[in-house]
């Protein structure tokens, strides 16, 4: 038999502090460009988990971050969980009613603060009880004015700490390290809870050569912010193998993720579809050297088929597709070519790479239709379902578990279908797709038609009620600057009308300056309907 060794985050952290003590964090802050060796942020982060208990958070204590993609926030990614205590990133691109109903829910005791977003929790301090003390991250020697009371500054709390902080050795590989809440475009957000050893098992998942494969040799640029589902884990698998990271910070711009990537070498960098529309955009519009990038990895909504083609032909940057969500840490499929895949002619390729991909080892998956599973035919559809280590089991204590959480598996709310080769693609999610007379239609499959026009800059197709037909598909598309007053939605239904059966192509297409979008970037398909709807529903159509 095997030792049953313990699946521990401080395994990660330790590792890269004995073995990889001179490789590099580079932090953008608000003040500018910071540089940390992984033994510095070993040693911040032993302070760190040293000054939380003495701030009285025990094991199993929730500790909050509301921060943006740097240094600090890297450190408290392993302070807390090292210590026995439970990280909980905060999204800050919530509704302040939905920041209040999670730090209440999850019962934070410690908030960790960008100084800039300080009036954000200023303005609900009255509503979170259960907060006794708030940490000021910030690159100023003060803490800024503010009408908090019990705060510290993350920095002195550092430099008063003894430094002899030694992580427990008796930590439990089930036990709590982390929770994140879901976006929530309805309802109150869900909370998910990580273990180590999910975290641990999935962190060595991104570092399969058929997955995302990094390793010690990249140089890591997660734009996903740490606030979005550990931003895919990116910066724990970094940091146990050894990988250079380069963290974006506040308030970043096309533009300057292209110098961090021509500055730093980056190799591997991950975000969602629109962060990655507005890199490309400025790519066409200026020169930089991206030589460097090995891999894009895209997820949180499908990649149109016309970003990838223009990322891998016209800028030679590889593009690696992904599935996840909140629930699954995330990674569950990663759309890599198999061997032989690698000799077909590009536009096959490129078809495979638009879809989401195949399952990463250590998952189990199965995709269920009314009838029971579904064939793997590349056409038959039903809802995704998996299951495996770093897959939660539950909600954090909320009865909408018993929807999503059936049989031990999660049923994702997707609507899938999956090729003979096993690569599945995304429909649409179940509440997104559009019955028109009895019959389907994917609203991300004419999502993805459209973004191939050169004009089309976003596109999001969503249902109308129809008298006649129950529902019927509208496009709603924003322009090219270079374009706009210059194309007309005619133009646009004839560029679908050869690729879809007739009653797919929208009833009509609507001009936008910009779609609505969630708090992590997708499309906000939710206000696109009441918007919609209202001219709609007058008129019947």
């Amino acid at each position: 038999m095997m030792m049953q060794t313990p699946l521990t985050m401080t395994q990660m952290i330790n590792r890269a502090e004995k073995f990889f003590p001179k490789k590099e964090v580079v932090s953008r802050t608000a003040s500018g460009i910071q540089r940390f060796t992984y033994k510095e942020i070993a040693a911040r982060a032993k302070r760190l988990a040293e000054s939380l208990e003495k701030l009285g958070v025990e094991r199993g204590g929730k500790v909050g971050t509301l921060a943006w993609n740097h240094h600090r926030h890297l450190e408290a990614y392993f302070a807390i969980p090292c210590s026995g205590a439970v990280l909980h990133t905060i999204n800050i691109r919530l509704s302040p009613q939905h920041i209040v109903y999670i730090i209440n829910h999850a019962e934070d005791k410690v908030l960790l603060i960008d100084a800039d977003l300080l009036p954000l929790v200023e303005a609900i301090k009255d509503k979170i009880p259960t907060v006794e003390a708030f940490i000021i991250m910030t690159d100023e020697p003060e803490l800024p004015a503010t009408t908090l009371s019990n705060v510290y500054h993350y920095e002195k709390l550092l430099e008063e700490a003894t430094g002899n902080y030694q992580y427990p050795d008796d930590l439990d590989e089930n036990s709590a390290a982390g929770m994140c809440y879901t976006s929530a475009t309805t309802g109150n957000p869900k909370g998910v809870v990580y273990s180590h050893r999910g975290i641990v098992l999935h962190s060595m998942a991104l570092g399969m050569a058929d997955s995302a494969a990094v390793s010690e040799k990249d140089i890591a640029m997660p734009v996903v912010p740490m606030f979005h589902a550990n931003a895919w884990g990116l910066p724990f698998a970094a940091v146990w193998f050894g990988t250079n990271l380069v963290m974006p910070g506040p308030y970043f711009t096309p533009q300057l993720l292209a110098e961090l990537i021509q500055k730093e070498k980056v190799t591997i960098t991950a975000g969602v579809p629109t962060i990655w529309l507005g890199l490309l955009k400025e790519l066409e519009e200026n020169s930089y050297d991206m030589t460097s990038l090995r891999g894009v990895l895209c997820g949180g909504a499908a990649a149109p088929k016309g970003m990838i083609r223009a990322f891998e032909e016209k800028f030679k940057i590889p593009f690696m597709h992904a599935y996840g969500m909140t629930e699954t840490s995330p990674l569950v499929v990663i759309s890599t070519l198999k061997s032989y895949q690698e000799e077909l002619p590009y536009e096959e390729q490129l078809d495979i790479k638009a879809m989401q991909g195949i399952l990463v080892p250590g998952l189990e998956m199965k995709v269920v239709g009314k009838d029971g599973d579904v064939a793997w035919d590349g056409k038959e559809m039903g809802e995704f379902a998996v299951r495996g280590p770093w897959i939660a089991s539950e909600y954090y204590k909320d009865e909408r578990t018993a929807e999503a959480f059936k049989d031990g598996w999660l049923y994702t709310g997707d609507v899938v279908t999956i090729n003979e080769e096993g690569f599945m693609k995304i429909v649409d999610r179940t509440k997104d797709l559009i019955k028109s007379g009895g019959e389907w239609i994917s609203s991300v499959d004419l999502e993805n038609a459209l973004m191939a026009h050169e004009a089309i800059f976003e596109a999001a197709v969503i249902a109308v009620p129809h008298k006649q037909w129950q529902e019927r598909p509208v496009a709603c598309v924003v322009l090219k600057d270079a374009y706009k007053g210059k194309v007309e939605k005619e133009e646009l239904l004839a560029f679908l009308k050869p690729q879809f059966a007739k009653w797919w192509i929208p009833d009509d297409i609507l001009f936008f300056d910009e779609i609505p979008k969630t708090s992590v970037g997708k499309f906000l398909k939710m206000a696109l309907r009441d918007q919609v709807h209202k001219e709609y529903a007058s008129t019947n159509k």
